[in-house]
């Protein structure tokens, strides 16, 4: 099984910055993309971030220029930088990991748990 662990949520004032961590472990080759997506109060789960294990990146346009997403491939591991954040950040993000759990396997969708994060002075 593979087990996905976020961290980094919290309560923050508009303007601010906080550090989203998550971990992937378990039955892994590798995991190719990574992400983060986010889900508000009554709307639908949209994608904030994605990296693939060669470095490119793809943010949604909401974030672009004030959030930052970075792995470490050997920890298995991604983060997301979020600074100058606005209230309508507020929501509940998940880790997301497209796995390979052998050479060949066909990729599985596995999900974090969800963090919270709030935006409001």
């Amino acid at each position: 099984q593979v087990q996905l662990v976020e961290s980094g949520g919290g309560l923050v004032q508009p303007g601010g910055s906080l550090r989203l961590h998550c971990a992937a472990s378990g039955s892994i080759f590798s995991i190719n993309p990574m992400g983060w997506y986010r889900q508000a109060p009554g709307k639908q789960r949209e994608l904030v971030a994605r990296i693939f294990s060669g470095g490119s990146k793809i943010y949604a346009d909401s974030v672009k220029g004030r959030f930052t997403i970075s792995r470490d491939n050997a920890k298995n591991t991604v983060y997301l930088q979020m600074n100058s954040l606005k209230p309508e950040d507020t929501a509940v993000y998940y880790c997301h990991a497209v796995v390979f759990r052998y050479a060949g396997s066909m990729p599985n969708d596995y999900w974090g748990q969800g963090t919270q994060v709030t935006v409001s002075s």
